[in-house]
């Protein structure tokens, strides 16, 4: 596999797997039954971050405000190292992120991850996607239509 499709592969998990539920993630990660072990070379921190926004997705860039994240770094016996980030103050997930992160570098780890861990988080992701978008449709106003229907 080509060092972009690499790169490409671990950005999307780092994002699935941060954006998941911790509980969720650790109860595929306790079903996946014998890991490597690693060692914690950064302990879970908690500090803040600045978060940046853009007017109207584009524009001029402002702060929107202070946000609390998790962060942790481990290393496997064998070498790979892995870092985890997420949101909010749960120690736990960001170990556990940092410990799959570190094993998705191992080819021997990768097909495993991907199915027991990565892909049902991503679709289970994708389905609180769409339920919130048919929330929202569901409150849709037409506008054009209702004055259109006033004038008549």
């Amino acid at each position: 596999m080509s060092s972009d499709l690499m790169i490409a592969r671990r950005q999307r998990w780092l994002s699935v797997l941060a954006k998941a539920p911790g509980a969720r993630l650790t109860s595929l990660w306790q079903g996946l039954g014998a890991r490597p072990s690693y060692t914690v070379l950064r302990r879970p921190e908690i500090g803040l971050v600045m978060v940046q926004g853009r007017i109207s997705g584009t524009g001029a860039p402002f702060c929107a405000g202070e946000m609390t994240v998790t962060r942790a770094a481990v290393r496997l016996d064998s070498g790979e190292m892995g870092f985890g980030y997420v949101r909010g103050r749960d120690a736990r997930h960001a170990e556990i992120v940092a410990a799959v992160d570190a094993l998705g570098q191992r080819a021997d780890w990768v097909e495993k991850l991907e199915a027991a861990i990565v892909t049902p988080l991503a679709l289970e992701a994708e389905a609180r996607h769409r339920l919130i978008a048919a929330r929202a449709a569901a409150t849709r106003v037409d506008f054009f239509t209702v004055a259109r229907e006033a004038g008549a």
